[in-house]
């Protein structure tokens, strides 16, 4: 049996432990959940294991927002205190405070 536990939570502002990018937890899936040809798209070098938490992110860089599906073993926690401008952060949670995002519902 699978036993994993998501070391980053719902709202929570990560970034990329490679690639000069942020974001916001918006779904975690418990292992990988994605398509086999996501997965094979990746160098082979730089694949992460599939068997730990994979972070659905509204994320943002230099030129761009969009959604990112990364790896735990990919991502740190961003204690900069500076919010995430992805526009599509309003529809999901409340204003930034103390770091992260308020859900704007509960979850089941």
């Amino acid at each position: 049996m699978l036993k994993t536990r998501a070391k980053y939570h719902l709202g929570q502002v990560v970034r990329h432990r490679k690639h000069p990018f942020r974001g916001v937890v918006f779904d975690v899936d418990p292992r990988f959940a994605n398509t086999e040809e996501w997965y094979d798209a990746i160098p082979e070098e730089s694949r992460p294991a599939k068997d730990q938490p994979f972070y659905h992110l509204l994320a943002e860089n230099d030129q761009s927002y969009y959604v990112a599906y990364v790896s735990e073993q990919n991502l740190i926690a961003d204690y900069s205190g500076e919010p995430v401008d992805h526009p599509d952060i309003p529809d999901l949670f409340g204003p930034f405070h103390d770091g992260s995002y308020p859900l704007h519902f509960q979850l089941n």
